[in-house]
């Protein structure tokens, strides 16, 4: 009898629930408020399931996506032991949300709607992006159905973004490649070869026939005034030298030689 009273005082033993960050649980919708709503994972502490976690979507209330006393499923986003607070997420690990987006960043859409300045695309973060006839693609665009359809799931750059307003300005042209250049040579590429590097092309000097019939006469008259200038040179110096040969020959006829 005493045995069996001493195990009837033996306290239950105390069931510890181990949690983690990212750890995915199921819990119960204890209360909602205008912030979020709170849910018993059962470890004696209710968590947090802040309203902007309750969907990738926006939400304007809690109570427009969960009840009290609904079941569901959340991950551990937060832990606090030192304040005992647990932070919760309805939004799945590795789920793209608006406040993750970045200016550069590559995402890929599907097109929702058309309009004839451009397409909208489901980027999966709740608000689509727009994309713009002129970022469609390199070169002249009249018409968005002139190069995508609906349905159609494209490839974009994020080149604008405005979190506050939830707009979201996408780009195709910046991921595709810049159009081929034309063989022709264009005014920066002629500017371009102008490298000091390089020999200089020959000058060709273009004469009509007047003008070549002139110089080839001037060059005429340089030549003559070239052979006159010669051959007065050797007059000069056979007169010259006639002069000193009879001088020397009248000096010795005086002399007696």
């Amino acid at each position: 009898m005493g045995q069996e009273a001493s195990t009837l005082n033996i306290p239950p033993r105390k069931v510890v629930k181990t949690i983690a960050v990212g750890q995915e649980v199921e819990g119960v919708v204890k209360r909602v408020t205008e912030f979020g709503a709170f849910i018993d994972i059962g470890v004696g502490r209710d968590g947090l399931v802040h309203v902007s976690e309750l969907s990738p979507h926006r939400v304007a209330k809690a109570s427009d996506v969960v009840q009290e006393g609904q079941t569901v499923t959340v991950w551990i986003k937060e832990l606090d032991r030192e304040k005992n607070r647990i932070s919760l997420s309805m939004i799945a690990p590795g789920t793209l949300t608006m406040r993750d987006l970045e200016e550069g960043m590559v995402v890929t859409g599907t097109v929702t709607r058309m309009e004839r300045y451009g397409v909208f695309l489901d980027i999966g973060v709740g608000r689509d992006g727009m994309l713009h006839v002129k970022e469609m693609g390199h070169g002249y665009i009249e018409k968005p159905e002139d190069v995508v359809k609906m349905g159609e799931e494209l490839q974009v750059q994020i080149v604008g973004l405005d979190q506050r307003r939830g707009r979201v300005d996408l780009s195709r042209k910046s991921l595709l490649p810049p159009p081929a250049e034309s063989g022709a040579p264009t005014m920066a590429r002629m500017a371009d070869s102008d490298d000091p590097t390089e020999p200089a092309p020959e000058e060709v000097v273009f004469v009509s026939p007047f003008e070549l019939a002139l110089q080839e006469a001037n060059q005429g008259e340089e030549r003559r005034r070239e052979r006159k200038k010669k051959s007065r040179g050797w007059s000069e110096y056979e007169e010259e030298e006639d002069l000193i040969q009879r001088t020397i020959a009248h000096h010795r006829k005086s002399k007696g030689v």
